[in-house]
Parts: C-alpha cells; structure tokens; sequence
C-alpha cells in the first residue's frame, strides 16, 4: 500500500475511480470538474496492487470568518474502489491530509456527508443547516406565490443567463447586499462566480440574473440534469415575485415542481443539516473569533485532539475592554476541558455550554461558561458549496 499526494499533471488519473464509485455523475460534469477544479486541488490516494484504490481530493476556498478572510478546504469525492473497502484507508487519506492543511494553518475543513456517522469518528460535526423548499407549479400549495411581493409585471424587468463577463457584477452584488447577513461564508468574487457559471452549465442549467433596468436585483443558480433544481436564490426584497416567475419560466411544460436548496432567509423552506466542519488549525480560529466591544474576556481550557495533537493544549482567550479581538495563547493554568468536537459545536452555536457540559469527558466550570458565553458564536453560516 502507498500513500501518496498525486502531482497536479496524474491528477486525472482518478477520474476512473470517481466514474466507478459515481456514476449518478455525467460525462458533462466530469468534463467540468477535472478540467476546471483539478487544476488547483489536491488529490490524496493510495495505490494497491499497481492501481488507485482509494481517494480524497481537497478543493480549494477562500473563507471569510468575522472580518477576515482565511483558506479552507472542501472534502469531497471520499471514495475507495469497492473490493478494497473495509481496509481503514479512509481513515488514513483523512489524517494525512488534516495534518497538512494543519500545517497550511487552516482554521477548519468542511465537507457534505452522504452519511454523518461516517465522519463522526474523525471529530466533524455539523455546522450549516440548509433551508429548502419546493416551488410547485401545479399551483396546488400556492404558498409562496400567494405571499411574495414585488413588481413582477413591471415592463424593465428583464433576465438572462449569466456569462463569464458578469462574474464581476455579481460578486459585487453579494458583497453589497448580501454578505453582512453571515459570520461564516465562502468569499464570493469574481474567481468564485467565473466557476459558479462553469458549473451550472455543465449540469445543463447556468446562473439566471434578473434586472430592473440596469440594476441587478436578483440572481440564482439552476440545473436541469434530473428535474429542475435551484440553487441559492440572492433575490432583493421586494422582487420575489420576480424570482419565482422566472423559476417557471426556465421550467416551462417539462415540470411540475422546482426543487429550492440555500434559501438565504430565516423562516423560508424547511431545515436539513447539510454541512459537517472539523477544527483543523485551532489557534487560527480561536483567533478569528470576537466579543463585543464592551466585554473582557480572560479564560483557559484544554483541548483533547486525538487527530491532531497539536490542537491538545491549553488555550487562554483574553479581550479587553474596547476590543473586540481575541488574543489566544498556551499557557498552563486550566479551568476546564473541551474535547475538538465539542467545541466545534459551541463555538459555531450548535450547543450551548449546558449541553456539551453533558459529554463525561467535557469539564465547564460555571467560570468558564460565563467568559465562553462572552464569545460571539459563529452562528450565522452559509455554506452552499456543492464542489
């Protein structure tokens, strides 16, 4: 057996194995991926018996946190060739590459399990629920249509498919209108929508933008492969009407119902855990955390990391008066003790101190909750990426 990361130039070498253990997946798509997304990924496998049995790639994004803008990894395409399964190399391409990204400083990593319970060992926990919904043209809800708003009949009202050249515009109408609702968030550029639109075409849809005269007022991402699917509507309050015609008009006769994923708005579609994180490079997102202004914060606990032993420290958080930043360093005295995945869970607002406090191997003094519920959590995720 060998472990190995492969040299950018074998990395289509695997595209075999993704056929074998994907086939839901279309020629299209692949086509997309391995001559778009490989070129900056990385790709961990092991070789058994002259071949690639085994796989993980890690694709590439920037993240923004707070304020500021850290790299991450996406985890995908997991797999291992069938007859080679049950040989613990998954555990192994996750810990070789979780050591790495350590040593890049990646606050955490981030992935969409086909099953929790397989990345539960390794200390991933949910981050980001997706709220989704279905649009139905039969008109038999009725619900959305019924309650949205907006000049949908207004004459300057216009829509197209987006092309390479308005990558810039919307990134700039994300980051305008959309990007101060979430703490935790893919940064949305002009790179990042360039290969949205890359993507939905290779899944025979695109990017549709809506217009009020010159002004973009809304823009979503769609896909026609096995019915009709969208993908986070960015629509401007006051046009929604406008989205959900434009969603039948794309759909036509050919269907009945449109399936919504990435709603933006709290209380539109229904909840589903969709995104799992695992801390990677804990001082870094420590770091990145923040308390209001009016606060001091002065606290210490230990970490367990049974993957990355370097995380196994004790952490004190310290903030004063006028600053919302956190500074974060080692030291010795301990108030309490928060294995990996527990904290995950606190600090991105999945539970709270009292509830963790339930695990045997978490220790809480009522010190410590008070000074960790100064902490801003990292509650406000959105986390759509598919690739």
């Amino acid at each position: 057996m060998i472990l190995r990361r492969l040299k950018q130039e074998e990395h289509s070498l695997t595209r075999k194995l993704w056929e074998e253990v994907f086939p839901e997946d279309t020629k299209a798509f692949l086509d997309y991926y391995y001559f778009i997304k490989t070129k900056e990924n990385r790709i961990y496998v092991i070789e058994e018996d002259g071949g690639i049995r085994s796989m993980l790639q890690l694709n590439p994004y920037r993240i923004r946190i707070e304020a500021e803008e850290f790299p991450s990894e996406y985890i995908i395409a997991v797999s291992t060739q069938k007859e080679y399964r049950s040989r613990g190399y998954m555990g192994k391409l996750l810990r070789t590459s979780l050591e790495e990204m350590y040593n890049d400083k990646i606050p955490f990593t981030f992935l969409m399990p086909a099953a929790a319970e397989i990345y539960t060992p390794y200390d991933f926990r949910y981050i980001y629920s997706q709220r989704s919904g279905v649009i139905d043209l039969t008109g038999k809800n009725g619900d959305d249509s019924d309650t949205a708003s907006g000049a949908a009949d207004s004459p300057e009202v216009s829509e197209r498919d987006a092309a390479i050249f308005d990558a810039e515009e919307m990134a700039q109408f994300f980051n305008r209108d959309f990007a101060d609702r979430w703490q935790v968030a893919a940064v949305r550029d002009e790179a990042y929508y360039r290969t949205m639109i890359l993507e939905q075409q290779s899944e025979h849809g695109g990017v549709r933008l809506l217009f009020s005269g010159d002004n973009l007022i809304g823009m979503f991402a769609y896909a026609a492969e096995d019915g009709m699917e969208i993908r986070e509507p960015l629509i401007l309050p006051g046009w929604e009407k406008c989205f959900e015609q434009s969603a039948a008009g794309l759909a036509g006769d050919r269907y009945e119902k449109i399936k919504v994923y990435g709603y933006p708005d709290a209380g539109k579609g229904a909840e589903k855990p969709l995104i799992m994180a695992r801390i990677v490079h804990l001082p870094a997102l420590l770091s990145a955390l923040s308390v209001p202004s009016e606060e001091s914060l002065d606290c210490s606990f230990a970490v367990l990391d049974p993957i990355l032993h370097q995380n196994s420290r004790i952490w004190r958080l310290r903030s004063l008066p006028g600053e919302e930043t956190v500074s974060v360093s080692e030291t010795e005295d301990s108030e309490g003790v928060i294995p990996v995945a527990e904290l995950v869970e606190f600090l991105f607002g999945r539970r709270t101190a009292d509830e963790i406090r339930e695990n045997e191997d978490v220790i809480i003094t009522d010190r410590l909750k008070g000074e960790l519920g100064k902490i801003r959590k990292l509650d406000r995720v959105f986390l759509n990426e598919v690739v």
